[in-house]
């Protein structure tokens, strides 16, 4: 099979583009007469949508929160980050209002105070966060050291209990000795008590 050999290709001067030598004379007069090259892109555009082009991509545009004119390119950006008229919500009481007035509201705002559900003391609101941790960590600590002290009362109270349980079992103890020693005396007086009174009757 016969390879088709690279076809000879020239470069546009008006487009820069690549066209095969045959073609170029029929390119070229198109191309000067019809497209126009974009000074910002350098897109070849239709030159009746050239301006409509530059409109739609690459001319600046006014933020729509703060007016401010800027690239098309960077526009989310901005209302996203950086303009001050953007809606941003403050951190102690979760109002909406505009990022340029939000550091003077906050300053007055993390000022007011709020009792603490720990301590039951007044707090303010910008340093609520760093006293609830500290004051969390009171209150294990003085409920450790609480424990600490009471195992030892704890270990004193099982003592009598332990003295009075034993008692109890000495006192069993005993109690059946005795009962026992009794069933086995009574169980050799008592038939000499019955054979001395037959003999009683007998005479």
């Amino acid at each position: 099979m016969e390879t088709v050999p690279d076809q000879a290709t020239t470069v546009c001067p008006h487009c820069d583009r690549a066209i095969p030598a045959a073609n170029i004379d029929l390119h070229s007069v198109h191309c000067l007469r019809k497209l126009e090259k974009c000074k910002v892109c350098g897109d070849m555009v239709p030159k009746q949508h050239a301006e409509d082009h530059y409109l739609n991509t690459h001319a600046p545009v006014a933020c729509s929160l703060c007016s401010e004119t800027m690239g098309r390119d960077i526009l989310d950006i901005h209302k996203g980050e950086n303009c001050p008229q953007r809606i941003v919500t403050c951190e102690f009481c979760e109002f909406p209002l505009p990022a340029l007035d939000l550091a003077e509201h906050q300053e007055v705002c993390g000022n007011r105070t709020e009792m603490c559900h720990l301590c039951n003391k007044y707090v303010r609101l910008r340093e609520i966060n760093i006293h609830e941790v500290n004051c969390n960590r009171l209150e294990d600590n003085a409920a450790a050291g609480s424990s600490r002290d009471e195992r030892p009362a704890e270990r004193d109270e099982s003592a009598p209990r332990r003295q009075q349980n034993e008692f109890s079992k000495s006192r069993l103890l005993i109690t059946i000795a005795i009962t026992g020693i009794a069933v086995i005396l009574g169980s050799i007086f008592y038939p000499r008590k019955v054979e001395d009174s037959n003999r009683t009757t007998k005479r």
